[in-house]
């Protein structure tokens, strides 16, 4: 399908409906808006980590142009899933290209590729240590988010399993990404303790037993 785009504003908007591929209008709050519209968002946030990402060059070495390439695809990919999105069965057009098992697959070898160099987790990650690490935990979970959405949309309509498990597979390559970030770049994964709050609480605990009462004070 050719892709001309002459004026950005149409005002045909303005009664809060807007028009799917095929020419369907829709409410803007509806399922099929939110999926590809959280989409969109998550394809924002690894914009973000693209533009970064050269200021990181000599950490990531000989695999700095593989990495950005990485996330050029995943970009290109998530405009894919939108376009789906957009499209509903009454829209769809001959060479419409659909999500497959193929871009799944090749999520799979890539986290595998990484997984590699990472070491077992023996806790829950949390965001941040660095400021690739940090965006792209928030791309996760604005891309768990898109897969909630897809789940929401499904029950109405039919949308593609692959696109679900496409958006499924994403999230989890997000997250051995970061992790593979930090490890590259030299930057500490923050993990959940929850000794530290245990311990937190038993402080607390003390303080408040070692203060003084009203009108007396603490006996030695």
């Amino acid at each position: 399908m050719a892709i001309r785009l002459t004026r950005i504003y149409t005002r045909t908007g303005d009664k809060g409906n807007t028009a799917l591929v095929g020419g369907r209008r829709v409410p803007k709050e509806s399922a099929r808006l939110e999926a590809y519209g959280t989409t969109d968002e998550l394809n924002s946030i690894i914009g973000i980590v693209r533009t970064y990402l050269p200021q990181y060059r000599d950490g990531f070495g000989a695999d700095f142009e593989s990495y950005s390439d990485i996330l050029r695809r995943i970009q290109n990919e998530l405009f894919d899933v939108g376009s789906e999105l957009a499209t509903p069965p009454d829209g769809e057009y001959p060479q419409m290209h659909k999500m497959g098992a193929g871009e799944i697959k090749r999520l799979e070898e890539e986290m595998d590729a990484m997984e590699k160099e990472l070491e077992g987790l023996k806790s829950f990650t949390l965001p941040g240590g660095g400021v690739l690490n940090a965006f792209l935990h928030q791309a996760r979970t604005v891309c768990r988010r898109a897969e909630r959405e897809c789940w929401r949309l499904k029950r109405e309509e039919d949308i593609s399993d692959n696109l679900i498990i496409y958006v499924n597979r994403l999230s989890d390559h997000l997250f051995v990404q970061s992790r593979w970030v930090a490890k590259r770049l030299g930057e500490p994964e923050f993990l959940w303790d929850r000794a530290l709050r245990i311990e937190e609480n038993k402080k607390t605990a003390r303080a408040a037993k070692s203060k003084p009462s009203r009108g007396g004070s603490v006996k030695s």
